[in-house]
């Protein structure tokens, strides 16, 4: 086909209803070139289009202009060729989750328990009499009445169900908003009517020309139609680590999924959505799905409450699978492990409680009473055995602490929800509440730390060093042509200087900041860079040399009409002046730049640029003449040497006003700041000085990559985790880093056992290669504007304003989430204990519990559910920043809970008792204990019950304190929340006890009563004060609660030692949270998590490189699995959550494994010229040595391969 076959009609067929025809492909036909891969593909498309603009032009677009944009042709595309979406499976409805709710055993128990007893209650005996004197009392029958008990129980299981089933509804609710949150942001540059504009991804449509450039996720299947050194990696579709070059030549096939590791250009879009090669797959495993449930007849649920793009960030319903196995954070394993064991006490107290019950009712009715055992009894008989069951189901229903899953969804999800308007998108849920534990954030430089608003401030042009923007005229002609023609087209043409957005604003920078501030420095010397864009098109650029972290510098070759080459490139001043042999004088000319000519360059202009804090960018170019003949243009080494300086400019990035402040906190919160950065070293430790990371005087490091990696290898070139415990205490500036550098220190952070305490690092990053350290990171933290896509999919919170003062809110949610969970349990246990030891103790001596089951589900209800939300919403306070981080192993219980725990228990407990042996004559009525059967309710047992709930509604104010302060109201008001559950609460007591009745055995109360009740249960707060005064220390006795052990940490049914994982059984599992990403990659978290909530060794036995990858695996990457061989594994892997592609980001470098990590002698140290201070090792500075967190024994294991380590370690 050629270019033109269709200029002539061109929007004829609009109208016919032929789609083939229209367009001349169909989809098929494009789904099945897009299955071709390479030399066949070429092929395919030279037979059948001739060449990609004949495809082009069989799509009816223009590889230049793009679509035209109208929205007719626009929807007629997706009608003919489908939407950029696939569609997610149906949430769960309200009823579903009604059903499982209903599964919980204890409910289940009851639900029997209180029919049983409702049939039996319609039950009448002969004789009552000859059935023993405890069945009912004669004058007060009313047996009629009978029904009501068993009904009430039903009534509160129900009112349990409805309120578990909201939750889950809500939470899930929550957590889809949250994914469309996501999704919003996802946005791809395409061009339509030759403007270059950012749609959403689920917007873009077959015939489509899309701007691919580094860092790019791609979103739809596509064909280069020009590219500049473009690589790919396509591990998420095909399992191979390498990237692959793309070319038009021999591999123009761009697949969405894979993600851009370097270069740029441009695509048509052939295959959007479920025709798209990650689509397919989604297809398939979702129809394997529906056959595994038996739904046959359908493939897909169809279009559900939203659509979700398919923009990598997977299908909802692989988010949300397996909560068990992927959201089991730090804290839920702590708290998890807590219920079961406080579940296990209470199934052995309501069990005796049972035993004794039944023997004492045996004892007392044939043997005390002499009754003759008669048939017509037995429904009695079986009636006292069901009220005895139900008290013991009860117990164990007080007993059990339901609400701990519930108190941590319910503080995660709420503080996620705040977080975002502090500028965090929180990704995955635990990494908010690991962020409580940082010791250590490793920060970039550039747009975190400092504005990302660059601007050239200082230059040195034709042997003039100007400390402000020289004037144009001061500048010989033909240097400035040079240089305004080398910034424009050495460039990447995507970044441009935009009008202000309103009046007497600054200008719009878009794209890479260090360029924007190139581009503004010709409009500072008054010259357009358009006009050369437009008069050099992209397509007309001969070679580009884009920017990585290898080379530091970025080159475009450009051809001239005799045949010759000129080639423009900037970079790293300190990189590209050494590839100078020659610098333009002032005259214009050109004159040798010798050895020495460099040094004074370096002395007199670079480092004092540096000295200020500015990024020195030098600027060069050198011309090809024909006469050499065609240069080598893949030997790079060659190409980039022998270049002719034009300039050397400084770029000013001002520091963040309020980073300074944001330090400080963190260095009182016992946390270490350090920067690593690309930078020059004395740039970098010229902005860590105004940050505050550096103070004059400070006996700290500041290396460069270099020097960095010499310390830390051995003669053998090994890196030796001995050697990079020497270093890290005291570093706190790495600059010249590549992002293997930052992978490293990271890894050596974490895996380091110097202190006690095992760190738990922080990283912030940008960059594709900043994936390693990101997901090495305990928490990584991505650049919502700056970040590119695969740093996105490598992080767990995503900066929506990429500033550095979000981070230190971040930190403060998290410690808030730790404590709001400490106040729940400190509550819930108080009641526990004391509910518990009242129904035993009542049951046994009097044969009865005095709180009944309906009573005892409304307490239930109290402590759980609506304490959970009290005491789980409290909002974070600037003294959660005094204290340091709690650290990995720390009790959930501490001793001051404990002490509170108990001191209140006491107080209740003997209020109670007393209450119950003695009530009847404090308060002079008639006694409820050793009551019959069916007896109405007592006066005696409501004000037991009623002082029961009053004292736990006032313990909830002391609750709120853990760390043994005095003042309980402090900020309650800030907590409307937990204002209105305790008045809701009350109000709701009172009507239970007013009204409630029968049902829930209670009668009305005097005045007088209702005062008594409440002074009592006010008697608490003030019992409070008695109990924080009580120092900790005397109490040696009391132990802490809720650590983590080794044995139960790895969740039911992980997949622990094998990588596959069975898709089918893995769909049907209960999904509770949206976001989980990914299918495998499982035991690497759960051994993380494992050793995360470990409170003997973390480490031992389960320490492998592999596992110490990101605590929150959630997208599971088949990236570090070099030893996935079978393709097929990581193709369904990435699929089960399409937000993973970007899968091997870091396999720019497959070294050879390393072993021996910690074999080799350290080397001698030497001082580092560079350095501000010197390299012995000496005590360290306060603050480290608090807030360090250092795991034992984890330097001197190999790395397995498939670990972040194995590909990157030995790199560049």
């Amino acid at each position: 086909m050629t270019n033109n076959s269709f200029s002539g009609s061109k929007y004829v067929r609009r109208g016919e209803a032929n789609h083939d025809a229209e367009f001349s492909c169909s989809v098929q036909e494009l789904r099945s070139l897009m299955e071709l891969r390479g030399e066949e593909a070429v092929t395919r498309i030279q037979e059948s289009y001739s060449d990609v603009n004949g495809l082009c032009a069989r799509l009816r677009t223009s590889p230049v202009d793009g679509l035209d944009g109208k929205s007719e042709d626009i929807d007629r595309r997706k009608e003919v060729f489908g939407l950029n979406i696939i569609p997610p499976k149906k949430p769960k409805t309200f009823l579903q989750l009604v059903w499982e709710a209903l599964q919980d055993v204890t409910l289940i128990i009851l639900e029997v328990a209180a029919i049983i007893s409702l049939g039996l209650s319609f039950y009448h005996p002969p004789d009552k009499w000859l059935c023993g004197k405890i069945t009912v009392d004669p004058a007060k029958s009313e047996a009629e009445a009978g029904w009501i008990e068993g009904a009430a129980i039903l009534l509160s299981v129900v009112c349990v169900v409805l309120v578990t089933a909201f939750n889950d509804w809500s939470k899930e609710k929550q957590f889809r908003g949250l994914q469309n949150r996501i999704e919003q942001e996802q946005k791809f540059t395409v061009v339509r009517g030759g403007q270059v504009i950012q749609i959403k991804v689920s917007e873009i449509v077959v015939g489509d020309i899309a701007q691919v450039k580094y860092g790019d996720l791609l979103p739809a299947d596509g064909v280069l139609i020009q590219g500049n050194d473009l690589k790919i990696d396509e591990s998420s579709l095909t399992g191979e680590s390498d990237h692959v070059k793309k070319n038009l030549d021999k591999d123009p096939m761009l697949l969405s999924g894979t993600h851009v590791m370097e270069g740029s250009g441009k695509m048509v879009v052939t295959a959007v959505g479920v025709n798209s090669q990650s689509g397919i797959i989604f297809t398939l495993l979702g129809a394997g799905d529906e056959e595994d449930k038996g739904k046959k007849g359908e493939k897909k649920d169809g279009p559900s409450v939203e659509m979700q793009p398919l923009n990598g960030e997977g299908e909802p319903e692989k988010k949300k699978k397996h909560i068990a196995k992927k959201e089991k954070s730090v804290l839920q394993g702590k708290l998890t492990k807590l219920a079961v064991q406080i579940g296990k006490a209470g199934l052995f107290m309501s069990t005796l409680t049972v035993i004794i019950l039944i023997t004492r009712f045996l004892i007392d009715t044939f043997c005390i009473q002499g009754i003759v055992w008669i048939p017509e009894c037995v429904p009695i008989y079986i009636q006292f055995l069901v009220k005895f069951f139900i008290i013991g189901v009860t117990v164990l229903v007080v007993a059990v602490p339901e609400g701990l899953p519930l108190a941590v969804t319910i503080s995660l999800a709420y503080s996620v929800k705040k977080m975002m308007k502090d500028n965090n998108l929180v990704r995955h849920l635990d990494a908010c509440e690991t962020m409580g534990n940082a010791t250590a954030i490793c920060s970039d430089k550039t747009g975190t730390l400092t504005m990302n608003r660059m601007t050239v401030v200082q230059a040195y042009i034709g042997e003039r060093y100007y400390k402000k923007v020289p004037e144009p005229d001061l500048i010989p002609p033909k240097i400035l042509d040079l240089l305004v023609l080398g910034i424009g087209v050495n460039c990447a043409y995507t970044t441009k200087i935009m009008p202000p957005e309103r009046d007497g604003g600054l200008p719009r920078q878009v794209g890479n900041k260090t360029e924007c501030a190139l581009l503004g420095f010709t409009l500072d010397l008054r010259r357009d860079y358009q006009a050369i864009r437009n008069e050099i098109p992209e397509e007309k650029l001969f070679k580009v040399y884009t920017f990585n972290s290898v080379r530091k510098s970025m080159s475009t070759v450009l051809k001239n009409h005799d045949g010759s080459y000129r080639m423009f490139s900037k970079g790293a001043s300190e990189i590209l002046l050494k590839k100078c042999c020659k610098i333009l004088t002032a005259s214009g000319d050109v004159k040798v730049f010798k050895h020495r000519d460099r040094d004074d360059l370096v002395k007199k202009v670079v480092e004092p640029m540096a000295s200020e804090g500015l990024r020195t960018i030098c600027l060069a170019y050198r011309d090809f003449p024909v006469s050499d003949g065609e240069p080598d243009w893949d030997n790079e080494a060659h190409i980039l040497t022998g270049l002719t300086c034009i300039a050397v400019v400084g770029i000013e990035d001002p520091v963040r006003p309020e980073v300074p402040e944001a330090i400080r906190k963190c260095q009182r919160a016992g946390i270490t700041v350090r920067m690593v950065t690309g930078d020059n070293i004395n740039t970098a430790r010229a902005i860590a000085i105004k940050c505050g990371i550096l103070h004059p005087g400070d006996d700290f490091l500041c290396l460069e990559g270099k020097e960095f990696n010499r310390r830390i290898h051995n003669e053998m070139g090994e890196i030796e985790q001995e050697r990079l415990d020497k270093i890290w205490p005291k570093l706190r500036v790495l600059a010249r880093s590549s992002p293997t550098d930052k992978h490293t220190l990271v890894k050596g952070i974490i895996d380091s056992t110097v202190f006690e305490q095992r760190q738990v690092v922080a990283v912030t990053g940008d960059g594709t290669n900043d994936g390693p350290a990101l997901k090495k990171a305990d928490v990584g933290f991505a650049m919502g504007i700056a970040g590119t896509d695969v740093a996105k999919e490598a992080s767990d919170i995503i900066l929506t304003d990429d500033n550095f003062s979000s981070i230190v809110k971040a930190v403060m949610w998290g410690r808030n989430v730790y404590d709001s969970i400490s106040k729940f349990l400190q509550f819930q246990l108080t009641v526990n204990v004391v509910a518990v030891i009242v129904a035993f103790t009542g049951a046994c001596i009097t044969q009865d519990s005095p709180l009944k089951a309906v009573q005892m589900l409304w307490v239930n209800l109290i402590m759980d559910t609506f304490a959970s939300l009290a005491l789980a919403t409290e909002p974070p306070t600037e003294a959660l920043l005094l204290r340091n981080p709690y650290g990995r192993k720390k009790p959930l219980i501490s001793r001051t809970m404990m002490k509170n725990i108990l001191g209140h228990g006491i107080y209740q407990l003997t209020i109670i008792f007393t209450l119950l042996f003695a009530g009847e004559t404090l308060f002079d009525i008639d006694s409820g204990r050793n009551a019959p059967l069916h007896a109405p309710p007592s006066e005696h047992y409501t004000i037991v019950f009623n002082t029961f709930v009053l004292m736990q509604i006032f313990n909830e104010f002391n609750a709120r304190k853990i760390h043994g302060e005095r003042n309980v109201f402090e900020g309650v008001f800030r907590n409307p929340i937990f204002c209105s559950i305790i008045f809701g609460t009350f109000v709701t007591q009172f009507i239970i006890v007013q009204f409630g009745g029968k049902p829930f055995s209670c009668v009305d109360l005097t005045l007088e009563q209702w005062l008594w009740c409440i002074f009592l249960g006010l008697g608490s707060l003030l019992w409070g004060q008695l109990v924080s005064s009580v120092p900790t220390k005397w109490l040696k006795f009391l132990k802490t609660a809720g650590h983590a052990t080794l044995q139960e940490e790895i969740p039911d049914g992980s997949d622990e030692g094998n990588d596959v994982v069975d898709h089918g059984d893995l769909e049907l599992n209960k999904g509770h949270i949206l976001w989980c990403r990914g299918l495998s990659r499982i035991q690497t978290q759960i051994r993380v998590v494992k050793a995360f909530r470990d409170s003997v060794s973390p480490y031992e036995g389960l320490e492998t490189p592999e596992s110490r990858s990101s605590i929150h695996n959630f997208m599971n990457h088949p990236e570090f699995r070099i030893e996935d061989s079978e393709p097929q594994i990581p193709l369904i892997d990435e699929n089960e959550s399409e937000d993973d592609p970007p899968t091997k980001r870091n396999s720019i470098f497959i070294p050879p494994p390393l072993t021996g990590l910690s074999s080799q002698p350290p080397l001698p140290f030497t001082p580092n010229e560079n350095n501000n201070a010197l390299d012995r090792v000496i005590p360290l500075h306060k603050d480290i040595s608090r807030s360090a967190l250092v795991p034992p024994n984890s330097a001197g294991l190999p790395p397995c391969p498939g670990s972040p380590l194995h590909s990157l370690e030995t790199s560049l």
